[in-house]
């Protein structure tokens, strides 16, 4: 397998294997894929859990027009 990565990916690989908490870029980019694999399946389950909520939520008498300005609204005064 031949993998091409930027100078920026090439440091942060780099940096950890010379500072010693890795032995060789394999086992770096195999911690880095199991992390990436885990926090995408969280992810996915945080945004189901969302869902069911908004599914399950009582039905709203506002328009995504009256939601978008209240959230506007919100935005600009609180800055």
């Amino acid at each position: 397998m031949n993998i091409s990565f930027t100078e920026k990916q090439q440091k942060c690989i780099s940096e950890p294997i010379k500072s010693g908490d890795y032995q060789n870029t394999s086992e770096l980019v195999r911690e880095a894929l199991r992390i990436h694999e885990f926090c995408l399946h969280k992810i996915i389950e945080d945004l189901r859990a969302e869902i069911e909520k908004g599914w399950d939520a009582p039905v709203s008498s506002k328009s995504v027009k009256d939601i978008t300005r209240e959230k506007q609204t919100a935005r600009y005064t609180a800055k």
